[in-house]
């Protein structure tokens, strides 16, 4: 999320060692949760005693560690049952993510830039001004009002940093199908859209001809992956369309996959075989079993093959 630099204190001195907090862990027991870990993440990169790896990391290379945390939080969120268990993961996968934060706060603080407190302030800032419906005395009289409202300030936002374009800001490391959505509801918050989900249809199908005929006339792979790429953007428009999140179907149908590739393979252990051993008439025969045994007492109408 974009925060302006106005809510960085100029003044901020530049990081020396002093700024580290060696006091003994087992005396850090008096301070409140969030200043205990800020005290401990201060000790990890501390230069003299702290640990190597976290001194050695940078802004851009945890980043990858932050992506895997979220992804592991967006797993255990789909997986909770209300369990005390998955209260318990859902927590530690939370502390996971904030420690990403506090560390990105940490290697800013150190080269004199913002701290943790910078980072809480600006999106306290940015939560108040972009609700002036709940911290102010601003009306909304419907969804698309508000909607509205919401995109302006945005689109404020966007012209203070010089950018132009609806699509300026929407991040380059999301994931594709998400990334693809989000261009998406931009357009359609500037009309850019259709009115219901039937041409989508009827766009996928031409987008799967096109497909078809980059196969059929031999043209490159690079040339097939793009109309490839054609046919997934279309089909994530379908599913916004239809208030599907596409990203979430995705991910629930590949578990849905893996769950009955397992049995595939359990059953053919079951039979002394090996999955590897068999030929696809006799995987296919596995697989389908594989799903009726998923599926129990349902209707074929109830469950469709994600292939």
């Amino acid at each position: 999320m974009f925060i302006r630099r106005a809510v960085f204190p100029a003044r901020r001195t530049s990081y020396t060692p002093a700024m580290a907090d060696n006091t003994p862990l087992d005396s850090l027991d008096a301070l409140g949760p969030l200043d205990r870990l800020r005290a401990i993440m201060a000790r990890l990169r501390d230069p003299d005693s702290g640990c190597a790896w976290d001194r050695a990391q940078t802004a851009g290379t945890i980043v990858p560690f932050t992506l895997e945390e979220a992804y592991e939080l967006a797993d255990v969120i789909a997986r909770d049952q209300g369990e005390p268990g998955d209260a318990r993961e859902l927590r530690d996968e939370l502390g996971d993510l904030l420690f990403q934060v506090v560390f990105q706060a940490r290697i800013a603080e150190e080269g004199g830039r913002f701290d943790l407190d910078d980072v809480a302030r600006a999106i306290v800032d940015k939560l108040v001004r972009r609700h002036p419906h709940v911290f102010a005395d601003a009306e909304h009289g419907s969804d698309a009002e508000r909607e509205a409202a919401w995109e302006a300030g945005k689109a404020s936002e966007r012209a203070e940093r010089a950018q132009t374009s609806a699509m300026d800001d929407i991040p380059l490391a999301l994931p594709a199908l998400a990334r693809a959505v989000k261009s998406q509801r931009r357009a359609a918050r500037l009309g850019f859209d259709w009115d219901d989900p039937a041409p989508v249809v009827d766009k996928i199908e031409e987008e799967l001809a096109e497909v078809q005929a980059a196969v059929d006339d031999g043209e490159p792979p690079e040339r097939v992956a793009e109309e490839v790429g054609d046919v997934l953007f279309a089909v994530s428009n379908w599913a916004r369309h239809l208030g599907v999140d596409s990203e979430s179907a995705l991910r629930a149908s590949t578990r849905k996959f893996e769950a009955r590739f397992r049995d595939m393979e359990a059953l053919a252990a079951e039979r002394g075989q090996g999955l590897g051993e068999l030929d696809f008439d006799a995987q296919e025969a596995l697989y389908q079993e594989a799903r009726r045994r998923e599926r129990g007492g349902r209707t074929e109408n109830e469950t469709k093959d994600p292939r």
